[in-house]
């Protein structure tokens, strides 16, 4: 491709004041297309676009979601098994109003179609603007047939406005007059590229929609779909905006699977064509909003946009992200580039959901269709503790999903002769998609994990409301499975056997600690709860002797130790088990799910993801300091981090136990993950769990939160690469901001009255803060743990 020399240079160009703030990518990377689309999607929790090019061409893989929307497919089994699921719900793209291309050549003459892969580019830079929340384009480009034009575009997936999308297009003639033809499409059924045999890729459903209806007038369409299996419908309207010069003519055609409006006419020097199209999208099941009356929503959503306008919407967007960012942004002096990626892995998670619906966030968010889509774990253990303090609404928002689907989790464990209600490892729809029951049935923590959630959620918001109602639902009907799956031996010692705990290089283990300590929490807590509301006792049918067996199964929780090693154990005889062969174990054999049997990583001590020590983090009570340090050393050599969910997890305990030098490293790991594409997976959508995890490592463990007990308190320290680490959250609908300096750390209600207060602890000191002052106080002293521990070889963290 001939190109102008100084397209080449580095993508992500010479450092600015403002690149704190700003994702660049460049002509540099066009072979990195999946990646960019993945980083510069844009969402807001019901709405989700890729980061495509305007033309559509070239495409990593298009991509234009709607929060649960999705269709079902069959899942076969060599050997099929009771219980096994037989449909899973695979994440589909609706109609994609993103598309607008760009045709140029001669007058009378044919026309070339804008790739940036031809002709000359003589610029060519993308800037995701993290504080106005939308993306900027700005290309300069010669045809092969010698006609130069430059495209500025800017888009953005509106925050306020629900069902709203929106795009700015604009084409120049800058040398000579050139023809152009612009086309605004609206496209259902986009082809989507096969995936590798890579077991965490999507399934690829083709021709996902059916057309049930569409209309096209003036200068919108509208186009109707529904899916087969899943029984949803889908509508998309576009609205559009037109300025151009005299002489400009615009037609419209509708197919059952394309609206296309077309604008074509000859640019002179100096001139613009302004094509701004306004979308809106909307999805119901096939027994709710009839076609039409659904095709009459879109239409007016998209109208009213465009009556507010393109500059309306932008400053609407900059109101919700500065009243956002308030709260959530993050300031680390001294790492230019660990200060944007902070900042970026907020943002994804700013717009991976919203206060406004009952609607989770899935894995990848709406950025991708990795996972196939799939809502796991990851929601509840890493995404919903950062929600909770930076947009608790958000994250009340997601457990009320989980609440409205305790009817199938309900279903599921009375399948699966358990009582209680057993969420889904993996699911869209709300009923169990995993086809792999080992790693997916068997992973009963979800369940916790969303326990855990809940008891988060109200400490930090004081949210009564939500407790007694479907707080303390999701909290019975969970502590109802614990009791019943467990056992007690004949000491009396319960028990919880067959599990797999979050690592998942070992699966169907007995007592996993992580799980056990989580359960225990899950089952105190709902105890706390029905007592705390008899009224929900009695509508749930809760005896007192029902609750009374809860505390004694929490009390008589077995948590495994290896007495001879002075350990945990990750689960009962884990550290009997043999060691992993990591000296005849090459660089090119990780991530070892791909290149060896489960038969080999279950039966040894290899660990995918942080799990006890994860365990530490979440349960930090339940161990005194010596047995963190002695822990995190154990499993730090046998770590091997094949998962995106390690790297946060370690580094908070690193700091904690005192090796500060790793604990950076590994949050530069966490934070950099989808932005260098570490993992080489981030084509398939951005991993939202190590973006919260990024937050996670600057509030615990640098700011040393924890509040697993209810009680706020703060254990700070100071990587030494950085001069100043500023932070807020909100505890009780306080804004509380905390700042590390080398002087000490500062703790202040910005926000607020003199006569607020928010206690906390620093330290084992217990501290009020009100509105009247900030407090401060010493950094406390680090721990001295020895030497660092090893990894295993080749797997430590690049050092910074």
């Amino acid at each position: 491709m001939p190109s102008d020399p100084s397209v080449d240079r580095e993508s992500r160009g010479p450092a600015t004041p403002d690149d704190g703030w700003r994702i660049r990518r460049t002509g540099a990377d066009l072979d990195r297309l999946g990646e960019t689309e993945s980083v510069f999607a844009l969402g807001n929790g019901w709405v989700g676009w890729r980061g495509n090019l305007d033309e559509g061409v070239p495409c990593g893989m298009p991509g234009s979601y709607l929060n649960g929307f999705h269709e079902q497919r069959e899942l076969t089994y060599p050997e099929d098994g009771y219980a096994f699921p037989q449909r899973s719900d695979t994440v589909v793209s609706a109609q994609n109003a993103a598309l607008i291309r760009l045709w140029v050549g001669p007058g009378g003459g044919p026309r070339e179609p804008l790739d940036v892969r031809t002709g000359t580019l003589h610029e060519h830079e993308r800037v995701l603007d993290l504080r106005a929340g939308v993306v900027h384009r700005r290309t300069d480009w010669t045809s092969p047939g010698g006609h130069r034009i430059r495209i500025t575009s800017t888009r953005l997936v509106s925050l306020p406005r629900r069902p709203v999308a929106a795009v700015r297009y604009v084409v120049e003639a800058v040398d000579a007059p050139v023809d152009v033809r612009v086309c605004s499409d609206l496209l259902a059924n986009e082809r989507v590229p096969e995936n590798s045999d890579d077991p965490r890729a999507a399934s690829v459903i083709h021709d996902p929609l059916t057309a049930e209806t569409g209309r096209a007038g003036g200068l919108d369409g509208v186009l109707v779909h529904r899916t087969e299996r899943s029984a949803q419908r889908v509508a998309v309207a576009v609205a559009h905006g037109l300025a151009a010069p005299a002489g400009f003519t615009t037609d419209t055609d509708r197919a059952p699977d394309r609206f296309r409006l077309a604008v074509a006419g000859r640019l002179c020097p100096g001139q613009r064509l302004e094509l701004t199209k306004f979308a809106a999208h909307e999805c119901a099941t096939v027994d709710g909003t009839p076609p039409d009356e659904l095709a009459d929503l879109v239409a007016d959503e998209a109208d009213a946009a465009r009556a507010e306008g393109f500059a309306g919407l932008l400053a609407a967007q900059r109101a919700a992200l500065d009243a956002a960012w308030a709260t959530a942004d993050v300031t680390l002096d001294g790492d230019p580039e660990l200060q944007q990626a902070v900042r970026f892995s907020v943002f994804h998670l700013l717009q991976a959901g919203r206060a406004d619906a009952d609607r989770t966030i899935p894995a990848k968010g709406l950025t991708g269709n990795g996972y196939d889509g799939h809502v796991l774990w990851d929601t509840e253990g890493y995404v919903l503790p950062v929600l909770t303090y930076l947009a608790p609404e958000v994250a009340r928002a997601a457990l009320r999903w989980r609440h409205a689907h305790l009817p199938e989790a309900r279903e599921r464990a009375a399948e699966l002769r358990l009582t209680g209600a057993t969420f889904p490892w993996r699911t869209l729809g709300g009923r169990e998609c995993s086809g792999y029951w080992p790693a997916g049935t068997a992973g009963l923590h979800v369940n916790a994990d969303i326990a855990d959630a809940v008891l988060r959620y109200v400490d930090a918001t004081g949210d009564q409301e939500f407790l007694a109602s479907p707080g303390v639902d999701l909290l019975v009907e969970t502590a109802r499975l614990w009791h019943g799956y467990g056992h007690r031996d004949e000491d009396g010692t319960f028990h919880l056997t067959g599990v797999t705990g979050p690592d998942e290089y070992a699966a169907l283990i007995d007592d996993n600690l992580f799980t056990n300590l989580l359960a225990r929490r899950n089952l105190r807590g709902a105890a706390d709860a029905v007592e705390r509301h008899p009224e929900a006792a009695d509508r749930l049918g809760v005896a007192p002797a029902e609750v009374a067996g809860w505390r004694a199964a929490a009390d008589a929780m077995f948590v495994p130790y290896d007495g001879k090693r002075g350990v945990h154990q990750q689960a009962a005889g884990f550290t009997e088990q043999p060691e992993w062969d990591f000296a005849d174990t090459a660089e090119d054999d990780y991530p070892l799910l791909l290149h060896f049997p489960y038969l080999e990583l279950y039966r040894h001590q290899v660990v995918k993801q942080a799990d006890l020590v994860l365990a530490m983090l979440r349960c930090p009570g339940e161990f005194t300091a010596e047995e963190k340090a002695r822990n995190f050393a154990y499993y730090e050599a046998r770590t091997v981090r094949d998962s995106s969910l390690s790297a946060p997890v370690q580094a908070v305990l690193a700091a904690e136990v005192g090796h500060l030098d790793l604990a950076y490293d590994l949050f530069a790991e966490a934070a950099l993950h989808d932005l260098a594409d570490l993992g080489d997976k981030t084509a398939d959508g951005l991993h939202l769990a190590a973006l919260a995890g990024a937050w996670l490592v600057v509030a615990q463990g640098f700011g040393g939160l924890r509040d697993d007990r209810g009680v706020l308190s703060f254990d700070p320290r100071l990587p030494r690469r950085l001069r100043r680490v500023v932070f807020s959250l909100r505890w009780h609908g306080q804004r509380l901001r905390v700042t590390l300096t080398p002087d000490g750390v500062r703790y202040e209600l910005p926000d607020t009255t003199p006569d607020a207060t928010v206690e906390l602890w620093h330290r084992g000191e217990r501290v009020a803060v009100t509105g009247a002052a900030p407090v401060t106080r010493p950094l406390p002293a680090v721990p001295d743990p020895g030497p660092e521990p090893p990894s295993p070889p080749g797997r430590r963290p690049a050092r910074r």
